[in-house]
């Protein structure tokens, strides 16, 4: 079992910054590929970015990239999402996620584990 908890999420206007943190435990922390994803209300989960075990892989969803950063640092069995510029339409909620898969994580189906999130909201 892998046990995930979300932080860091909040309420910033638009053009602001954010970083979110996803703690992990129970397992060997850098076995498993993470990722962020995000549900908006009304709206099915999407993808955001993903990161390999070793870190050294990363792939991020297009309306992210430039703007999103993820990154983790596996001595502390942590993963980040470092936002900026942020929109109006990045406001849902933000959970992250864990798989020994790294397309699996990519490919969004099938994940084995899940936090419970954390709400984004950006103001206009």
């Amino acid at each position: 079992q892998v046990q995930l908890v979300e932080s860091g999420g909040g309420l910033v206007q638009a053009g602001g910054s954010l970083r979110l943190s996803c703690a992990a435990s129970g397992r060997t922390f850098s076995n498993y590929a993470m990722g962020w994803f995000r549900q908006a209300p009304g709206k099915d989960r999407e993808f955001v970015a993903v990161i390999s075990g070793s870190g050294r892989a990363t792939d991020y969803a297009d309306f992210v990239k430039g703007r999103f950063t993820i990154s983790r640092d596996n001595a502390k069995n942590t993963m980040y999402l470092q936002m900026d510029s942020l929109k109006p339409e990045d406001t849902a909620v933000y959970s992250c996620a864990a798989d020994p898969g790294y397309w699996v994580m990519r490919g969004g189906s099938n994940i084995g584990y899940w936090g419970q999130g954390t709400q984004v909201t950006v103001s206009s």
